[in-house]
């Protein structure tokens, strides 16, 4: 279905739009189970083999990690937003969890995904926010700075501590099973989570196709995996472009690019 004229605006304007209640409950359950079962599983590793942060559980590769994570990223709805931002052609850059840690005030500095700046042709980062969680004012929500994907800037190069509070930022709330999808220019970071729970969300991240993967797929898919996608999920992770490759070696061996 088309995108609504007030969605393609908010994304414009403001930088991201939430799609509410998109994630029934059912599904929102059995990926909250599965990613549980994965950071028991991987311990202390979990997300070691890409990113690992103070304050919060990560896991990388989910597209490895299980059928139903596939599902995810071939979401209609929100490739239908994705397009509003990057255009016709891009792919899955990442598919990675965060899980903000209870009872802390370890929170995230404010900066843009994959330390991007729109180029000649444009944006050229989204980012997805499933929430598997409620997020509240007090549990790690999204904290934002509406318009600032317009200011081709990094926070890191214009404000003194990117972790402090920005004058002009607002919290992303939500409700567990509503996804956020953001043009990733923008300026964002989780807030510190207070509350005596931790917060659960996935993180599906798409690039342009002329631009490396974050996570050089075809590297990292087990050849089982691959073997079993859907022509789809092929397409929209790269695994047949050359030009990608060519690209994707740049990662060397493990596939990962800071």
């Amino acid at each position: 279905m088309p995108v609504p004229d007030p969605h393609r605006r908010l994304l414009d304007e403001r930088g991201y739009v939430k799609l509410e209640g998109l994630i029934v409950p059912e599904r929102r359950r059995r990926l909250a189970d599965r990613l549980e079962a994965l950071f028991t599983a991987e311990g202390r590793d979990a997300g070691a083999e890409f990113r690992q942060e103070p304050g919060a559980r990560r896991l990388a590769n989910l597209v490895d990690k299980g059928e139903l994570f596939v599902e995810c990223i071939l979401e209609p709805r929100v490739l239908e937003h994705v397009a509003v931002v990057l255009g016709p052609r891009f792919k899955l850059s990442s598919l990675n969890a965060r899980s903000a840690n209870a009872r802390t005030e370890d929170a995230q500095a404010l900066h843009v995904d994959a330390g991007a700046l729109p180029d000649e042709r444009g944006y050229w980062v989204c980012n997805s926010v499933w929430m598997l969680d409620d997020f509240t004012p007090a549990n790690g929500a999204l904290r934002v700075v509406p318009g600032s994907h317009h200011w081709h800037r990094r926070p890191q190069d214009a404000l003194a501590d990117p972790r402090h509070p920005h004058p002009e930022e607002e919290l992303v709330t939500g409700r567990a099973g509503d996804v956020v999808v953001m043009n990733s220019h923008l300026w964002h970071g989780g807030a510190a989570n207070r509350t005596d729970r931790p917060r659960l969300a996935l993180h599906a991240f798409y690039c342009r196709w002329d631009k490396p993967q974050q996570q050089y797929q075809k590297a990292l898919l087990r050849p089982e995996v691959q073997a079993a996608l859907p022509a789809a999920a092929r397409a929209l992770l790269a695994l047949d472009d050359p030009a990608n490759d060519a690209m994707g070696a740049e990662a060397g061996r493990s596939g990962f690019m800071k």
